[in-house]
């Protein structure tokens, strides 16, 4: 099994459309056997999803995540685990150990208000939703 961490500097990224790195975990009988950061070369949004399903990645764990991106992964059979921060390889040893503190109901949050990124809900497509 492969898992991929959105991956910042060790750290969990908070915005999987922006992401720039993954950290991928090869697993086997629920040890990691080798890890490496892949580079997205770019892609955003609902690219990674094809980009994360070519490297055959079966588990994302990540922290935020639009409607879109999340309807993209479970196109690609893709297992989502978000809402997720702190050290990247943490998190993928609670997953192993079947205690990933993770939110089933992450929703990217950063609608309708600019902070800081450059960017607001009415210029990039981060979800299949409405803003107020």
């Amino acid at each position: 099994m492969n898992i991929a961490v959105t991956y910042e500097n060790g750290q969990i990224f908070q915005h999987f459309g922006h992401t720039e790195q993954f950290k991928v975990y090869e697993i086997d009988n629920n040890t990691v056997v080798k890890s490496f950061v892949v580079d997205t070369n770019g892609q955003g949004h609902g690219a990674l999803a094809g980009f994360l399903s070519l490297n055959n990645i079966e588990v994302l764990i990540c922290g935020g995540i639009g409607g879109g991106a999340q309807m993209a992964l479970a196109e690609a059979g893709i297992k989502l685990y978000g809402g997720v921060s702190g050290d990247a390889d943490a998190a993928v040893e609670a997953y192993l150990a079947g205690n990933l503190d993770f939110n089933p109901n992450v929703q990217c949050n950063h609608h309708g208000h600019d902070h800081g990124e450059g960017h607001n809900c009415g210029n990039h497509g981060c979800g299949s939703h409405s803003c107020h």
